[in-house]
């Protein structure tokens, strides 16, 4: 029986590419800097994986996620040139990671799962993120786990079974909820029963992932549905 759901937050019930493009032109266009906003946010993401390899495999010791973000942020204003961008603006556009807008069907699906089941992020955002994820969106969080809590970053199985394990669950008593089939096949390793949560336009309009690749014992279109699907 799943005792507790444990869910990915970035692409799965956050719109982080919509997000950061749009607060990104909010605080850079006013200092005359104009450029494809998408493109900004999808180059910055896409430092995401290689600065957290660096901590997995202890090149690096472990480092919150907004220390990583920021130095990715340094790397992308360096190739476009913006160079001239201030440190007081540099840590606006790093603090737009804690106010990621969720996609539509989240809030409400949470809330109807808190009922039945307790509900955390299984997040390699740190917890001061997703605190302000939840104030920002009212996800109604029991716990805040994830990379913080366990001291190292997924896929790393102990990210896993040690937030199962704040809730005193064995591991096939959690369920990992996400939109991403890596982070559910490192889950299934781990022990943990897997959901997916289909979000066909997370890095644009089709360029996310609308099935999973991986097995997986439930597969949905929203939070909603996931509801619908679970006892």
């Amino acid at each position: 029986m799943v005792k507790a759901l444990l869910f990915d937050v970035f692409g799965t019930l956050v719109d982080w590419r919509g997000s950061i493009a749009r607060q990104s032109r909010h605080i850079l266009s006013p200092l005359g800097i104009e450029t494809d906003w998408e493109a900004f946010a999808d180059a910055w993401r896409a430092q995401y994986q290689p600065s957290m390899e660096d901590v997995r495999n202890g090149r690096l010791p472990f480092s919150k996620l907004d220390v990583l973000h920021r130095r990715n942020l340094d790397v992308v204003l360096k190739d476009l040139g913006l160079e001239r961008v201030d440190e007081a603006t540099r840590v606006r556009l790093n603090l737009a990671w804690h106010h990621l807008d969720a996609w539509p069907d989240v809030p409400l699906g949470l809330a109807l799962l808190r009922a039945r089941y307790r509900v955390a992020p299984c997040s390699n955002g740190n917890i001061s993120i997703m605190a302000d994820l939840a104030r920002h969106n009212g996800f109604p969080w029991d716990a805040i786990l994830g990379a913080e809590l366990a001291r190292d970053y997924k896929p790393k199985p102990y990210v896993y079974v040690a937030s199962a394990a704040a809730f005193d669950c064995a591991p096939e008593e959690a369920m990992m909820v996400a939109a991403h089939s890596s982070d559910l096949a490192a889950a299934a390793a781990a022990g943990l029963r897997t959901a997916f949560i289909a979000r066909p336009d997370e890095r644009g309009k089709g360029k996310g992932e609308s099935r999973a690749s991986v097995p997986v014992d439930i597969s949905v279109a929203s939070v909603l549905e996931l509801n619908g699907k679970l006892p």
